[in-house]
C-alpha cells in the first residue's frame, strides 16, 4: 500500500511541549508524562465539546464537568481532538472536544478507535500471569531459560535477567527505541519511508543487544520497550502461538472487546475513527503531519493495540476486580517499584502502573504513547470506577490533567 497524502498543518509549538511530545514518541512510555499544555494555535477550526450521560443512566454529566473542562483545556492548547469515557457504579459517561479530521472538519467521536500503544504492556503481562497461574511459567524462570541466547551481547546476560524484571522494567536490558539508528527511521521524516515496514522481534532486541545494558539486573528501574518484546517473545515459546492469538484468545473473546485490536501488519484503523496528527523529531518547522497509517510491528508486545474507551474501560475494571487472574497474581501485578525521585504512593507493578493523585486517590492503569496519540487507563482499586482518555497528538497535551480532573474534580 502506497503513503496516503495528506496536508500539513504549521502549528507553532513551545520548547517544553516539544520536548515531551519528543520523550513520548521515542520512549512509548505511556508514563502520562508532564507534558506542558502550551501549544500557541490550533491545528483545526475549534468545535463545540459534547458530553453524554449512558443510555438510562442516572450518572448525569454534571458529575463529570470538571473532566469535560479538561478535554475542551487540551483542545485549546493545541490538540486537534480528544475524548474520554468514565464508568461508574451509577453508569457511563463520554466526552469528546475538537476534530476527529482537521482535513475533513468531522468532529472527535466518542467510540472513535485508536492506536493505545504501552497499555498493550498490561495485555501481555496478564497473559504471563495467567501463565504462572497454570504453572506453565515461573516469574522468576530466567529468559535464557525460554530464550536461550537472545539476551546477549556487549554485557547483556539472559541468564542473569528474569521474566519479572522483564515485566516491572528492572532488567537493565537496553530499549531499542532509544537506539539513535532506530529513532532516526521510525521518528524522524524517514518514517514516511518506514512507515509500512514489518519490524521482527528478534530484529528489535538484535538493535537493543548492540549496546550495553543500562545497569545490571535488579538492581535499578528504567522504562525499556524491549522487556516486553521479550516478554511476547516468551508468550510464544511458551504456548506455541503469537503473544496477540493469547491476548484475543485470553482477554479480548472472554470480555467481549470487540473493539480492540492486534494489527498485525495492517496499518489502518477500524471504523469509526479519526485521524492521528503528530511532529516529527528533526523537523525545525514543526509541521504536523497525520501520521494516521502505519505498520505497529514497529512497537510490537510493546505497544502494538488499537482499542476505544469503553473497552479499555472494561478490561482495567475487570482485571482489578480480579476477573482475568488470581488472588495471587493479582497480588504479584500490583507490588510496585517506585524509581528513583519517583511520587511518593506511586510506582510500576507487572505492566501495570499506581498512580497517586493530587487528592490522594490511588487509580491503577497504565499509559501509551505512540505517533500521533496519546492516551491513558485508569481505575480505581476496587475496579468500580474507569477512565479512558486519547488526545490525536504526540507534540502537545498531558492525558493526566483529564485523569485528575475525573478522580479529583
Amino acid at each position: 500500500m502506497s503513503a496516503r497524502t495528506t496536508a500539513s498543518h504549521a502549528t507553532p509549538t513551545s520548547r517544553p511541549a516539544r520536548r515531551a511530545a519528543r520523550r513520548a514518541r521515542l520512549a512509548w512510555t505511556g508514563a502520562l508524562a508532564a507534558a506542558a499544555l502550551a501549544s500557541t494555535a490550533l491545528v483545526g477550526p475549534a468545535v463545540a465539546s459534547t458530553g453524554t450521560a449512558g443510555i438510562g443512566s442516572a450518572d448525569r454529566g454534571a458529575r463529570h464537568s470538571a473532566t469535560q473542562r479538561a478535554l475542551d483545556a487540551a483542545v485549546a492548547d493545541g490538540v486537534p481532538g480528544v475524548l474520554a469515557r468514565a464508568e461508574t457504579r451509577t453508569g457511563s459517561w463520554s466526552g469528546t472536544a475538537g476534530l476527529g479530521d482537521t482535513a475533513t472538519g468531522r468532529e472527535r467521536g466518542a467510540r472513535d478507535h485508536f492506536r493505545v500503544g504501552s497499555i498493550t504492556k498490561t495485555f501481555v503481562a496478564t497473559v504471563l500471569l495467567q501463565l504462572e497461574a497454570e504453572g506453565r511459567l515461573d516469574l522468576d524462570d530466567t529468559v535464557d531459560h525460554w530464550l536461550p541466547g537472545v539476551v546477549s551481547g556487549h554485557g547483556h546476560d539472559g541468564r542473569r535477567v528474569t521474566i519479572r524484571q522483564l515485566l516491572n522494567h528492572t532488567s537493565g536490558v537496553y530499549g531499542y527505541t532509544a537506539d539513535p539508528d532506530f529513532q532516526r527511521k521510525v521518528f524522524s521524516a524517514e518514517f514516511f519511508k518506514n512507515r509500512y515496514r514489518t519490524w521482527q522481534p528478534g530484529e528489535l532486541v538484535a538493535i537493543a543487544m548492540a549496546h550495553e545494558p543500562d545497569f545490571a539486573p535488579g538492581t535499578d528501574w528504567n522504562y525499556s520497550n524491549t522487556n516486553y518484546v521479550l516478554a511476547g517473545m516468551v508468550v510464544e515459546k511458551v504456548t506455541g502461538r503469537s503473544y496477540a492469538t493469547e491476548i484475543e484468545r485470553r482477554i479480548l473473546r472472554p470480555l467481549h472487546l470487540t473493539d480492540t485490536r492486534l494489527p498485525g501488519t495492517d496499518p489502518r484503523l477500524p471504523r469509526p475513527s479519526g485521524r492521528a496528527y503528530g511532529i516529527l523529531a528533526d523537523d525545525p518547522a514543526q509541521t504536523v503531519h497525520d501520521v494516521t497509517e502505519l505498520n505497529a510491528t514497529m512497537a510490537g508486545a510493546a505497544g502494538s493495540m488499537i482499542s476505544d474507551a469503553a473497552d479499555l474501560n472494561r478490561f482495567f475494571s475487570a482485571l482489578l476486580k480480579g476477573r482475568l487472574l488470581p488472588p495471587a497474581q493479582l497480588d504479584e501485578m500490583r507490588t510496585t517499584v517506585t524509581p528513583e525521585g519517583g511520587e511518593p504512593g506511586s510506582g510500576y507493578g507487572l505492566g501495570l502502573q499506581k498512580t497517586r493523585l493530587s487528592c490522594g486517590t490511588v487509580v491503577w492503569g497504565h499509559g501509551g504513547g505512540v505517533h500521533g496519540s496519546s492516551s491513558g487507563a485508569f481505575t480505581t482499586a476496587d475496579g468500580t470506577h474507569s477512565l479512558a482518555v486519547n488526545f490525536n497528538a504526540d507534540w502537545t497535551g498531558d492525558p493526566g490533567q483529564v485523569v485528575e480532573a475525573e478522580f479529583c474534580g
